[in-house]
């Protein structure tokens, strides 16, 4: 899992794939799905995983619209080819990620 920056974003999402997490951690749902996203993580060999805490980043967070956290963006070499708001399970996460890589 990245730490991702204003100065590392690019260069971490530009090629492959990357689920990336708008997170706070004063944020309740952002506290649920942080060890979803890290359970994935270690599942999902295929894909890169990021954080950004949108405290430290607003600029990241304003770049690519983050209105509410937790936000979820997958990047394909750096455009976003989805994205979802909220906290949810495991199965749920995965089947959305597989769809989104598929469409």
């Amino acid at each position: 899992m990245l730490t991702l920056t204003e100065e590392t974003f690019e260069m971490e999402t530009k090629t492959g794939l990357m689920l990336v997490d708008f997170w706070a951690p004063w944020c309740g749902p952002c506290r649920i799905l942080g060890p979803v996203v890290d359970a994935l993580s270690q599942e999902m060999k295929g894909l890169k995983f990021g954080k950004v805490n949108v405290d430290e980043q607003p600029e990241l967070s304003e770049k690519f619209g983050v209105a509410s956290i937790p936000t979820l963006l997958l990047l394909k070499n750096g455009k976003m080819i989805a994205n979802r708001v909220g906290a949810t399970t495991k199965e749920n996460l995965k089947e959305w990620i597989n769809a989104s890589m598929k469409g």
